[in-house]
């Protein structure tokens, strides 16, 4: 179906628990970049998505999901979230209830304790897909003002939204263009390099930081020597990675330490010629 661009389009938005306390320049420039391309924002207190203890306890992660999608079909609106392991531990969350029937009547029984119930109709959008399969990118083109020629921008994928495809359905898993798609909106030309569907390495800090930050190395340096000015991110954490950790452990004469990392929301919102202050500052430089 075409998206309708007469429709105004409305989310249940889900920033997750760590873009506000520790990035808050995403949910920042994700606000500033939807209000201009006249998308609406519901919001409502929620818990967390459940990602943190899937590994842990699968029933309390899925449950805290299926809390989320229950209080969007309460409200009639999907659920639009600018994380990628939200949005992955969210589609977990409907993947299973909708094929478990033990793990549905368990869920279901603990959610009516707040009068809530989870609807397989519920939609779970990340930021990129709510822009490319619902808004449509030619509508984000025709409010591009300053268009980003010539600056080159590698997409980094992260992990969390494209794996395991068959439950997270955000595109192919093996050769993605989504992100690729978006980035060209804006102008900017995509970079091609070999690393961009490896795992940045967020996962293994604090557990094993030494091979954490050799393969964010590795991607910083891939990315930079395929031509790249920026690498982009479209993920709360992969974000944290090239960011705060990278800063705070990387000396400033480390290779590569001058690639910056920008949020996808920090570009198109650069190319809707928004201000920086509105973006929470970009670290574009065009």
């Amino acid at each position: 179906m075409e998206p309708n661009p007469m429709a105004k389009l409305r989310y249940l938005y889900f920033p997750g628990c760590k873009i506000k306390p520790f990035l808050p320049e995403y949910d920042r420039a994700t606000r500033a970049v939807l209000s201009t391309l006249d998308v609406g924002l519901e919001e409502t207190e929620l818990n967390c998505c459940g990602y943190p203890v899937r590994h842990v306890d699968f029933t309390a992660a899925m449950l805290s999901g299926a809390r989320i999608l229950a209080m969007a079909a309460r409200k009639g609106l999907p659920v639009l979230t600018p994380c990628k392991c939200c949005y992955g531990n969210l589609k977990h969350a409907h993947f299973w209830m909708h094929r478990n029937a033990e793990l549905r009547e368990r869920v279901n029984g603990l959610l009516q304790e707040d009068g809530l119930q989870w609807s397989k109709d519920v939609v779970v959008r990340h930021l990129l897909t709510a822009l490319t399969e619902d808004l449509g990118l030619v509508h984000v083109q025709a409010r591009v003002k300053h268009p980003l020629h010539g600056y080159r921008a590698a997409a980094h994928y992260g992990c969390h939204a494209l794996r395991p495809g068959d439950v997270t359905q955000f595109d192919n898993p093996l050769a993605p263009t989504i992100f690729e798609s978006v980035v060209a909106a804006t102008g900017a030309t995509v970079v091609e390099w070999p690393l961009r569907l490896d795992c940045c390495g967020y996962p293994l800090w604090e557990k094993n930081n030494q091979l954490s930050l050799a393969l964010m190395q590795q991607k910083l340096a891939d990315a930079r020597e395929s031509g790249a000015q920026a690498l982009i991110t479209a993920c709360t954490y992969c974000q944290l990675q090239f960011g705060p950790v990278r800063s705070e452990l990387l000396s400033d004469t480390a290779a590569n330490n001058d690639l910056p990392a920008v949020l996808v929301s920090q570009l198109l919102g650069v190319a809707l010629g928004l201000p920086g202050e509105a973006l929470g500052q970009t670290g574009l430089r065009i």
